[in-house]
């Protein structure tokens, strides 16, 4: 049986090294390579790196009226006069709504239910940002909702969900064209596949 292996750094760093390894892409070797770069580049990325995170930490809120997250109330998105706001486009999570503004090819206002409906994880619509979109879809000038939902069994079974809610009030619901894989999140298609979807939507 071998030993067990001997820290070779202060817990301070071996802290640094263990929160960076939850981060989505990063395990544990990486981790450590990363905190190395950091540690190696104090001055020009640790210390502004910390100062971005505690400014992020005290200042960044989830819009009351959409989901999405910033630093102001409403968001840059909700308060941006430009915006058609006669279409909402609806997506599961904010990176799915930076993935689409990336594409530039959405001018609605956006609504991030945060999560899809997922019985077997006891995630259902009251964990969702579902009222509000309710609330919103009745507003005055409203004509559409775009379900850019993931091509997963939740994203297809929140889009069920939503567009039988939405039954009978005056609107068109509308879903990404096939053009979006099945499994495929939004986050990781090329802006070419989005644009596709987008304007080849379909009435759900």
């Amino acid at each position: 049986m071998l030993p067990p292996q001997k820290k070779s750094s202060g817990a301070e760093i071996e802290e640094l090294i263990a929160l960076l390894a939850k981060l989505p892409g990063l395990g544990p070797r990486s981790a450590r390579r990363a905190a190395l770069h950091l540690i190696k580049k104090r001055e020009q990325l640790l210390l502004p790196l910390a100062r971005a995170l505690g400014i992020a930490a005290d200042k960044i809120a989830i819009c009351k009226e959409c989901g999405n997250i910033d630093t102001q109330q409403p968001c840059a998105i909700c308060a941006d006069a430009g915006r058609d706001a006669t279409t909402i486009c609806v997506v599961e999570e904010v990176g799915d709504l930076w993935a689409l503004e990336r594409a530039g090819i959405v001018r609605s206002r956006y609504h991030v239910l945060g999560g899809t409906l997922s019985p077997l994880d006891g995630r259902g619509p009251d964990d969702l940002f579902l009222a509000k979109l309710m609330e919103r879809a009745r507003q005055p000038g409203v004509t559409e909702i775009i379900l850019a939902l993931n091509a997963t069994v939740e994203g297809q079974s929140t889009a069920h969900y939503i567009a039988a809610e939405l039954e009978g009030l005056p609107l068109r619901v509308t879903r990404l064209a096939r053009g979006v894989p099945v499994g495929g999140e939004l986050d990781y298609l090329d802006e070419g596949t989005l644009a596709a979807a987008i304007k080849l939507r379909q009435p759900v």
